[in-house]
């Protein structure tokens, strides 16, 4: 199957499904609060397909799949037969209405949790705990920790890959203690590491840099393996098995080198020198900008040529038991749903680019991509897709589930509803809202189809 055709047809399944989770939410609680369910639709214009079932609830699929809605009876929105009065949803408390509001996001986020527990229970590929020599000053170098240390376990609890030394390490991390570390060094001993914790630790953004626990990184040389369809790397025309030779004329050692002046000069022109089947050749490229915890980087698509029996030795399957499963499928959806809130707020606040918007477009290559990958990166990407529907959701913006909940937490400080003039209002500039970052998104995309 083509690129296209995948990206399109992983893009139908992923709004198909997230979107028919999120209204089924709302739908699910609606019935069991005691209201009248009218029409449950997924997607907008046309109708390609529409049933009617035997309680009455109209079942319709739109022609276009960017969103649903649940039409319960409402007297606001036509007269309803005083019989039928109590299960009108303008009728019922505000606990009621919060909740039937505030399900399509929580089953959003009860998806994410279920893919994860999928995924954790069927076993997840990552990357082993070796640590690389611990910069001077950190936690980690005055445990001694040294370069090639596995870290088998943090206190009494068995770590098998890097996530999960990240959580184990959250977890049990109280500043002003000493954190303790079971490993195995480069010559198979196994030692108990004690990590110092000062007391006014930073535990935001990178903990485990923090803390001077880096993942080990082989010395491979500087050349291509593989690259990123619709990448910088892609459209400059690289290769896989080109060789770096220079960036910006400043020799490249190797790619850990390459790597680390590729991440320092987001969306900068950069002149690489290569060489390809024996033959000089110069190449221009700008690194995309991409935000993250720590702050800006530039990435550029391409992937290190890196042997097979090295990628096998670095690479685990993480599988947990169904309680220990749960639990790592409730803190992953928890620190995802805080990272998305965290650029959000980075966006508004100008500390990060609007450029990290993405539309339908981008979706649709990251779903095509994740697809091709295997059913697991698939899932994955379906459960941080369903997280940021979530978040976005409960945002307190009018037309928005957040901008509902929003007019009821003021009804229920006020005692009374907030006027229809207000509701209007309100409703109009969330519209407007909405569509300025539709139409940002939307930019992004054709920008990053077309753009340099």
């Amino acid at each position: 199957m083509n690129g296209p055709l995948l990206s399109f047809l992983a893009l139908v399944v992923t709004l198909g499904v997230l979107i028919t989770v999120h209204e089924f939410g709302h739908f699910w609680v609606a019935r069991r609060c005691g209201v009248r369910v009218l029409r449950f639709a997924i997607g907008f214009g046309r109708p390609l397909w529409r049933r009617t079932a035997r309680d009455g609830v109209e079942y319709v699929i739109g022609a276009v799949p960017l969103g649903g809605y649940v039409r319960m009876l409402d007297e606001r929105e036509g007269e309803v037969p005083p019989e039928q009065l109590d299960q009108a949803f303008n009728r019922q408390t505000v606990g009621r209405r919060a909740a039937i509001v505030a399900a399509g996001p929580a089953f959003n986020f009860a998806f994410a949790i279920l893919a994860y527990l999928i995924l954790y229970l069927s076993g997840v590929s990552q990357v082993r705990p070796v640590l690389a020599e611990a910069a001077a000053g950190t936690p980690a170098a005055i445990a001694g920790i040294r370069d090639g240390d596995e870290v088998l376990a943090v206190g009494d609890v068995t770590v098998q890959g890097l996530d999960e030394l990240l959580m184990r390490v959250a977890e049990q991390m109280e500043p002003g203690e000493a954190l303790k570390l079971r490993v195995r060094d480069a010559d198979g001993r196994v030692l108990e590491r004690r990590l110092p914790l000062p007391e006014d630790l930073d535990t935001d953004g990178n903990l485990l840099a923090r803390l001077g626990l880096q993942p080990w990184r082989p010395s491979l040389p500087a050349v291509i393996g593989s690259i990123k369809p619709d990448s910088p790397a892609a459209a400059a025309g690289l290769q896989d098995g080109d060789r770096i030779v220079s960036v910006d004329d400043q020799r490249v050692a190797d790619w850990q080198d390459f790597a680390t002046r590729v991440r320092a000069k987001p969306e900068a022109d950069l002149r690489l020198q290569i060489e390809r089947d024996g033959s000089p050749l110069s190449v221009r490229l700008r690194p995309v900008r991409i935000e993250t915890a720590q702050g800006a980087v530039g990435q550029i698509g391409a992937f290190a040529a890196v042997p097979q029996s090295l990628a096998d030795s670095l690479r685990v399957v993480v599988r947990y038991g169904p309680i220990d499963a749960a639990v790592a499928a409730v803190e992953r959806t928890w620190e995802m749903s805080a990272f998305t809130l965290r650029m959000l707020g980075r966006m508004l606040t100008g500390r990060a680019s609007l450029d990290n918007l993405s539309g339908p477009l981008t979706i649709a290559q990251m779903a095509g991509q994740s697809a091709s990958i295997g059913l697991s990166a698939f899932l994955s990407f379906l459960a941080l897709v369903s997280i940021s529907l979530g978040v976005l959701n409960l945002l307190p913006v009018p037309v928005l589930d957040g901008g509902h909940l929003a007019w009821y937490a003021i009804e229920t400080i006020k005692g009374s509803p907030v006027s229809e003039a207000v509701q209007s209002a309100g409703q109009r500039v969330g519209l407007a809202v909405l569509l300025v970052m539709m139409g940002l998104a939307f930019y992004n995309d054709l920008a990053r189809l077309f753009g340099p």
